[in-house]
């Protein structure tokens, strides 16, 4: 039973009760009422000739009236106390179904004090209170999960700009302090690490952007293929150099809307991430293809050893390790498969991870198709 419906029965009990006790008890007050003006009528004279009706004899008046009044005065007490016992009822009644909201109450306040992991308790009511209380233990467990990606997001971002601080301040130090001689290489550590620094406050800062939903992009129709021609080549020299082999997989001319330097960047950053974790001799290859009516499938896959399942819902998050070893001796910012999600869901698209059946990792995005 809703909670309008409860009310509703609740306040008809109260009236019902009230409307029953008068309507008992009338019948009684009213006769008594009768009986006195007949015994009044009965002492001021037995006889009820012309103009002496019932209780208008000499002194009868005035006892009626006092009769009617005696009445009249029961009837208002017996209504008021029946009205009175219905409405403590009505009130009891009102405050057993009101307590669960006292109970959410409770709960907002401590979620508003910080305790994020409090719940309402109150999620398997059927009623209206029971979908607020869903509502509400969905909206603190978002708070919660949010908190909880800001602060590992603060702890994981002072680490990655600790690092390369460490570098600068140990091998600046080194060199003034003439454990190291003034060699070119030694400004060449210093450089590369500002440089680090550089990629990560501009990968926070597109990342940022396209939280917020205010990244600029210059939406046009592009051709996949083109693109995806683009991306290998870019990075071929690095590949060949690791031993791997970038290959793009024919397929029908597709066409995305999309901001042409952006969607380079994303599969910049995805066969840059499939180069990281193939071995020499392994291959990667890049592939478009139709993902329903409206959208293009774009796809990285590669022959590395996969990603564990357990880290499989986790790799575009921000600076998440899945390997616990990983190091920045290859100048990324620990951000590259974040931006990449950022980017794609900026331009209304999705990605995903998943592994290859005989092996290998495949990052796919979908983009809207022009």
């Amino acid at each position: 039973m809703t909670l309008r419906v409860r009310l509703a029965v609740a306040m008809a009990l109260v009236a019902v009760l009230t409307a029953a006790a008068v309507a008992i008890t009338a019948p009684a007050i009213v006769g008594r009422g009768f009986a006195a003006i007949e015994g009044t009528a009965s002492e001021t004279g037995a006889g009820r000739g012309p103009g002496q009706g019932l209780g208008l004899g000499p002194g009868g008046g005035v006892h009626n009236q006092q009769a009617q009044q005696e009445t009249t005065l029961t009837i208002i007490v017996v209504a008021a106390a029946a009205a009175g016992l219905a409405s403590l009822l009505g009130l009891l009644i009102a405050t057993r179904m009101t307590r669960p909201l006292g109970r959410l109450e409770d709960a907002a306040a401590a979620v508003a004090q910080g305790r994020l992991d409090t719940r309402s308790g109150l999620d398997q009511r059927a009623d209206e209170i029971g979908s607020l209380a869903r509502s509400f233990d969905t909206m603190a467990a978002d708070l919660q999960a949010t908190e909880i990606a800001r602060r590992r997001f603060f702890q994981d971002a002072a680490h990655e700009l600790k690092t390369p601080l460490a570098v600068i301040d140990a091998t600046t130090s080194a060199v003034i302090d003439g454990v190291y001689e003034h060699e070119d290489r030694h400004l060449e550590t210093v450089r590369d690490q500002a440089r680090l620094l550089e990629r990560i406050v501009d990968d926070l800062r597109v990342v940022s952007l396209a939280d917020a939903g205010v990244l600029p992009l210059r939406r046009e129709p592009v051709n996949v293929g083109p693109a995806l021609a683009t991306a290998a080549r870019d990075l071929q020299a690095r590949a060949t150099a690791a031993g791997i082999a970038i290959e793009v997989e024919p397929g029908p001319s597709r066409t995305v809307v999309a901001d042409p330097d952006r969607l380079r960047q994303i599969l910049a950053a995805l066969t840059d991430n499939a180069i990281r974790h193939t071995p020499a001799g392994g291959s990667i290859r890049l592939s478009a293809g139709a993902a329903g009516e409206a959208w293009t499938r774009i796809s990285v896959i590669d022959t590395g050893p996969g990603i564990a399942v357990e880290d499989l819902p986790h790799v575009f998050e921000r600076f998440y390790q899945a390997d616990a070893a990983r190091d920045r001796t290859t100048g990324t910012s620990g951000l590259g498969l974040s931006i990449v999600r950022a980017l794609v869901e900026a331009h209304g698209g999705t990605v995903r991870a998943t592994n290859e059946p005989g092996g290998g990792a495949r990052l796919e995005l979908a983009l809207p198709s022009a």
